[in-house]
């Protein structure tokens, strides 16, 4: 019996003393204002503030556009505001967008964002890594 409670002893001196893996910090719930002064702003900016997930809003003057280019191994949700124009998608046509429209553009797919309206184009853009099955 008491060697027993001596190798339980043991075991648990041996728990203690061995460091301990540092727990993550728990991601906090956000609210923020949709404030933009510039082109292009970011809200959410990936780790450690979320797990992964990156987020802006944009705003673009008439004929403005972002700029091609690609979210890589991400998939990208625009969810548009006020305006109007047209996601543009490498190897495809053009597809108008407008306020209250949501345009998903999948990882690798090279892609700009232009306003052909005539008032200001204004979305928010969330950019996600895609997660393994």
């Amino acid at each position: 019996m008491r060697l027993r409670n001596l190798a339980a002893l043991c075991g648990l001196a041996l728990l203690a003393a061995s460091p301990m893996p540092p727990q993550e910090a728990a991601k906090q719930p956000l609210v923020m204002p949709l404030e933009c002064a510039a082109h292009d702003c970011p809200l959410l900016k990936g780790e450690p503030q979320t797990a992964g997930m990156r987020s802006g809003f944009v705003r673009l003057k008439p004929w403005e556009a972002v700029g091609w280019h690609t979210t890589g191994d991400h998939e990208e949700a625009l969810v548009i505001l006020r305006g109007s124009g047209e996601a543009q998608i490498e190897g495809r046509e053009p597809m108008p967008i407008a306020a209250r429209m949501m345009v998903y553009i999948p990882p690798a797919a090279r892609h700009n964002v232009q306003n052909t309206g005539r008032e200001l184009l204004e979305y928010v853009y969330v950019v996600a890594p895609v997660g393994s099955h």
